[in-house]
């Protein structure tokens, strides 16, 4: 094939410019330094500056003490520069893992201003995990925990892939400035009838599952969150009500706060926190 003539060149020259035309503006990158917790946009590949950030108080988190202090003490090593580790939090549902963990990140911003940025990802958004950690390898500037909440696998995910290069970093390395953490309600992170029955029918029994079975150990720490206790219960439910002053006589407090709990058949520290805003609402009081 001879070489492109002067008016050929002219002419892919207008077509590559009409192309161009027509594709979208990029996204602007985000102001790092804007605020200190963000959302991961997977779709536009930006960050969504999150300027108000939902959490609750880190002493109301009751009867989770020694899961608190170590993932406060994790990620304080992890604010002041020093090594730290990528968090599994696994467990009962509404024991206050997703809570502990913006506790936590919003207790050591109040103490030292701006020192971590929390970035949420998506679970459905993990396959973008790479990209996500391209981006944020050139801010040393600040320190990232990316936090992915009710993160779990299917048999057929692949996506879980992605996940490695942020617990082993993969080539590159997972930058020094980098944590992950992540909240589960399965401590393997898949179903225990999808491993046992993929173990089953695999040609080699056990190798089709035990690379997504090891990501759990791939986390540094691995915090347990279990079923609550009616003490338990009822101390998350008197420390919510000094901490908004609902004035009430504790046998009742304590009463009515049993009552609500049966009435859901079931007792956490989420069922708690309903429980209060059910009594604040009825006391003509705003709690949050």
């Amino acid at each position: 094939m001879g070489m492109a003539t002067q008016d050929e060149l002219r002419i892919l020259q207008r077509i590559a410019q009409g192309i161009e035309r027509l594709a979208p503006e990029p996204e602007p990158m985000a102001d790092i330094r804007s605020a200190d917790a963000y959302t991961w946009d997977a779709g536009r590949k930006t960050l969504l500056p999150v300027p108000d950030t939902s959490h609750i108080d880190l002493p109301l988190l009751q009867g989770i003490d020694q899961v608190r202090d170590i993932l406060l003490a994790n990620t304080l090593q992890f604010a002041k520069g020093y090594s730290a580790n990528n968090a599994l939090l696994w467990g009962a549902r509404g024991m206050g893992k997703s809570s502990l963990i913006k506790a936590v990140h919003a207790h050591i911003n109040r103490q030292t201003p701006g020192s971590l940025v929390l970035v949420e990802i998506h679970r459905e958004d993990i396959n973008t995990l790479p990209h996500l950690l391209h981006m944020l390898r050139g801010w040393v500037i600040r320190r990232f925990i990316l936090f992915c909440d009710d993160l779990s696998f299917d048999s057929d995910d692949s996506s879980y892939k992605s996940l490695k290069t942020i617990l082993e970093g993969g080539i590159e390395g997972r930058p020094d400035h980098v944590l992950f953490y992540a909240t589960s309600n399965r401590r393997h992170l898949m179903p225990r009838d999808m491993i046992e029955n993929e173990r089953s029918t695999a040609i080699h029994p056990g190798e089709a599952v035990e690379e997504k079975i090891s990501l759990s150990d791939r986390f540094g720490l691995w915090l347990g969150f279990h079923a609550c206790t009616l003490e338990i219960y009822l101390s998350i439910a008197e420390a919510y009500a000094e901490r908004y002053k609902l004035e009430m006589p504790r046998d009742d407090l304590r009463q009515q706060a049993l009552y609500w709990a049966n009435t859901r058949g079931a007792r956490s520290g989420r069922v708690a926190w309903q429980f209060i805003q059910d009594l604040a609402g009825k006391m003509g009081k705003k709690v949050g």
